[in-house]
Order: C-alpha cells, then structure tokens, then sequence
C-alpha cells in the first residue's frame, strides 16, 4: 500500500563534486550531486553527451548486472550506479541529480563512504512535501532458479535488510550481515568495500575488463593456489613491486574494516539496487546469495507490483458506521448549502488526509439537464465535490471555520476514468502533498465508486476570511 508519511523529503543544501577513476572503464571521471526540487528522486545527467540526457534511477532501465548494475534509456548508459545510489538511501536523501562527464561513477575506494562524505558535506536540507512509501502488508519474493539467489520482503515496522552469502569457498565461507535502521548504514555499512575472488580477477584482467581497479579498491579473496607467474602479471596489472597473500587469504595488504565486510557490501548492493523501485519501502527484505542479477529483478517486480496497486487501490470504509461528521456538521463547517453541497458525510480526518462520502441520487438537480436520457454526474462537480471534501481538511485547521472561505487557486493532472451514475456511493480521499501553510492546502484527490478509481486530480486551495 502507498501512503505519505509524516516524513517531509529531503535533498542537499549545494552542489558538491567528485573526482576518481571509472572501475570498469578505468577513464577520469568528475560526478557532482546537485540538488533537485520535490519528488524528483533520483537520476544521472551525462554531461559528456550532446543534450547532456539524463536517466532517471529506474528498474526498468537495468540492461546488464554483470559487473554491477547498468542502466541505459534511448541507448545512453550508466554503469556500476549501486554505491551513489546507496549512499543517497542510507543518508534518507530523496531528490538529487547525479552529474556525470563519462558513463560510469568514479569507484573511489569500492564502498558507498566518500560519496556518504560528500553528500554530508554538502548539506541536508528539508524539503515541503511529504515522503511517500510503499508499505509491504504481504510476502513478496522473486527467485534465481539457475543460481538459487532469492530476495524475499515481509511486513515490517521499518525498512530492515538481511544478507546471507555463501560462495562455497574456504576462505570466505558463510557470512550475514543485518541492517536493523537506516540511521546505521553510515557507520556500519558505508565503508563496506567491493570484492572479488582471484579466479575472477585473472578473467577480468585478460580480458581488459577492469581499467581503474588498484588494491586499494577492492578486497581480493586467494581461493586458489596461486603461481609465481599469475602472481608477476598481478604485480604489473597494479604497478606493485611486490604481492603477497596475508593470513587472512586477501591479496596484498588491506584490512578488513568488519570480519564480515563481504557481507556487508552485498547488504550495500541490495540497498543500492533497490533504490531502483522508486519510492521507500516499509519492509524487512531478506536476501540469500544476493547478486545484481537478483536485486534489480527483484526491484522491476515491486515497482511494478507498486504502480498496479497505486493504478487499481481502492480504499475501503465501513458506511454502516456512524459518520465523522454528518450533514448538519458539515453544515456548520462549510459556507455550501443544497444543491450545490455535495458532499453528504466525513468518515475520516487527521492532520494529512480526510475522507469524505456522497450519495448520488436520481433526483439530484444536476441530471435535469445532464443527459436526461442517460444520467451521468458532471465531472466538474465531481471536482467541486472532492475541493469540498478537501475544504473541510483546510479549514480545521482554523478555530473559527464558519468565518473562513475556502476558494481554488489551481488544479492540475485532472483524469476522469469512469462515469459516475445515479445509485453510486462516491468516496473522496483527500491527504496532504505539503504542509498547510498561510491558509493554502496542496492536496492529491481521488474519487472512487463500485470499487474503481473514477476521477483524480492535483489542487491548490486558500482559506480567506470572511468579509464582516
């Protein structure tokens, strides 16, 4: 279920850049977060290219997992974008544009910890609208039969991940790893660097395919014995005098910052990787032998799940309870008398949303004249009738309601899906996009009846007082 929190978003307060090397393509690259409006989210901006194109951090771009996760829209790419996306999740950051002059993100140590630096050097700033996120009320999960990886999400309290990996060697063995808040993924996860096993790296190097690795950006694993020839190619491919395998199995001289750092950048990954759904999850996500592979198929099934659920939701009310506010309470409260009241109860009402209820008659004034022969409700009345609703929410915030007016400033993306006839039961759902500021309430609402949407529309609305 998609709802608004009571969380407002956040982006960052300035521009602030990056410069490192591109793992994969081994070119200089300079990245800068840039701050973006409200309900941006995020995506990357290839200033490189003509018409600088920008590509939005969506599952549904993902075109290859093999060396990390890669993105491409109208044939630009983005490669290996799991770390900077992590980093903007695990600080709860919701809008930025990644600014790129080559098609991959510098790899700086292999971890998410100098983008986290950056980003809070730069400043967190609190934006007007409200948060939303998708939460989980039932088991979800996508599996990897050819590899046995599985990602599984249950309901939950927070947004919660688990990591078990299992690569079936000595040397790394079982590791887990468990983010309980995101509030810790900057001190226990951030720093969590890439890896890779040796029989892997040796493929990667004949075949050209790791330009801007050195040791001090990943975390080798020596599952193998390893010769004094492989051994000289290794010492040239990272212009080192000299190599050794420490006790621990890892090439070279790193430490590890956790025994179970493994662990801990998959758990990276899959917060990366999920970022792709678009929007927060309320959750706890339970991922066996997490891979790229998995994440991003995983994360293209939730949003889709997510935007089915936002197309299809219909909320549900029992009407044989006694109202909110009847009619006579509306009254009170609303300047609008009959005919033109169209509003008949309120169900619910909070500081963020309010529902409102109407009984469509046959002998409401309105189907006189509107195609008496086949009776259909105006949409435009539909329209006054979800601004009434919202004019309750408006005006409680007051402590004097009758003195105040409520009158339109604005309404935006009106869609009307079904036709309203007489005999339905209209519900309108009102909530919040900001905060109710100097009297003006910007509000997403939505009518439903026989159990479909059937009209939405974005307004803006004013209290003014009444003239004495």
């Amino acid at each position: 279920m998609v709802s608004n929190t009571a969380t407002k978003q956040r982006t960052i307060a300035k521009e602030i850049t990056l410069k490192g090397v591109g793992l994969h393509t081994g070119e200089n690259v300079t990245m800068k977060f840039v701050p973006a409006p409200e309900n941006f989210g995020y995506a990357f901006k290839r200033v490189d290219l003509e018409g600088e194109p920008i590509i939005e951090a969506d599952a549904n771009y993902v075109v290859n997992t093999q060396r990390g996760t890669n993105l491409e829209k109208r044939g630009v790419k983005i490669q290996t974008s799991e770390h900077v996306l992590a980093a903007l999740v695990g600080l709860e950051i919701d809008n930025v544009l990644i600014e790129l002059n080559a098609s991959e993100p510098p790899i700086m140590d292999g971890s998410s910890k100098f983008f986290v630096e950056a980003l809070e050097e730069a400043g967190i700033v609190e934006q007007t609208a409200f948060r939303q996120e998708y939460v989980v009320k039932e088991v979800i999960s996508y599996k990897d039969e050819a590899t046995g990886s599985e990602i599984t999400i249950i309901p939950s309290d927070t947004y919660q991940i688990t990591t078990m990996v299992d690569f079936g060697t000595k040397i790394l063995g079982t590791q887990n790893a468990t983010l309980e808040n995101l509030a810790d993924f900057k001190t226990q996860f951030a720093d969590s660097r890439t890896f890779s096993f040796l029989h892997e790296l040796e493929a990667l190097l004949e075949n050209g395919l790791i330009k801007g690795g050195d040791l001090n950006n990943a975390i080798v694993y020596v599952d193998k014995e390893i010769s004094e020839a492989t051994m000289k190619k290794l010492e040239k491919a990272f212009d080192k005098k000299k190599l050794s395998v420490k006790p621990n199995g890892i090439l070279d001289n790193l430490t590890l910052h956790h025994p179970n750092e493994a662990a801990r950048h998959k758990l990276l990954d899959v917060v990366g990787d999920l970022a792709l759904i678009g929007i927060r999850v309320r959750g706890k996500v339970i991922a066996n032998k997490p891979g790229h592979f998995v994440n991003t198929q995983f994360a293209k099934k939730l949003s889709k799940l997510i935007k089915a659920e936002k197309r299809n939701f219909v909320p549900s009310y029992d009407l044989n309870q006694p109202p909110l506010m009847d009619i006579h309470q509306i009254m009170d409260m609303l300047p609008h008398r009959p005919p033109f009241l169209l509003i008949d109860r309120i169900l619910e009402l909070s500081e963020q949303h309010v529902v409102g209820m109407k009984n469509v008659t046959m002998n409401e004034p309105f189907f006189v004249g509107h195609f008496p022969g086949a009776p259909v409700m105006p949409g435009v009345l539909q329209v006054e009738a979800m601004a009434q609703t919202g004019g309750i929410l408006v005006l409680s915030t007051v402590p004097d309601p009758e003195n105040y007016l409520t009158l339109f400033m604005k309404i935006d993306n009106v869609k009307f899906k079904q036709k309203v006839l007489p005999g339905d039961t209209l519900i309108f759902h009102c909530s919040l996009i900001t905060p109710i500021r100097r009297g003006i309430c910007h509000m997403q609402a939505y009518a439903y009846a026989n159990g479909k949407l059937v009209c939405e529309a974005e307004m803006m609305a004013q209290i003014v007082k009444k003239k004495q």
